[in-house]
């Protein structure tokens, strides 16, 4: 895989992975690279600098690799044990909290005000990677 920075001629800048550095240039060559922002087939590459791998660099590269797989591991222990309920969350969490309904492990969406009411009213919640996003759901059930 190789990563591009991109430009369309409207100036807007993005980047974009191929599968080769032939990949792109067919891509380009058949029209199929467009801008994600304005919709412009007219894109070129932008000057990028070479990434240049230092020994604290690959510290950090391992590091990185650690809390990955690490969060791989959350992950895959809340797609197997714990139910999604969607948008219900803060709901669900008060009446497991309240005693109105039987405690189980549970994840879903709250917004921010919700996070916050939980926290206020001493609901034990804690929130979870971007990867969990609805559309992630939807795959791990």
């Amino acid at each position: 895989m190789i990563r591009y920075n991109l430009r369309c001629t409207n100036g807007d800048e993005f980047e974009a992975w191929f599968g080769s550095i032939a990949d792109y240039d067919k891509q380009a060559e058949a029209g199929l690279v467009e801008c994600p922002n304005c919709g412009s087939k007219h894109v070129e590459k932008a000057p990028m600098a070479p990434a240049v791998v230092t020994g604290r660099a690959k510290e950090a590269q391992k590091e990185r690799a650690v809390a990955m797989a690490m969060a791989a591991k959350v992950r895959d222990h809340i797609k197997d044990n714990f139910a999604y309920v969607g948008d219900k969350f803060a709901e669900e969490a008060r009446k497991m909290h309240a005693g109105e309904s039987e405690e189980r492990a549970i994840w879903g969406e709250a917004t921010l005000e919700e996070a916050r009411e939980l926290a206020e009213e001493g609901v034990p919640a804690a929130p979870l990677p971007p990867e969990f996003a609805p559309a992630v759901a939807k795959k791990l059930n």
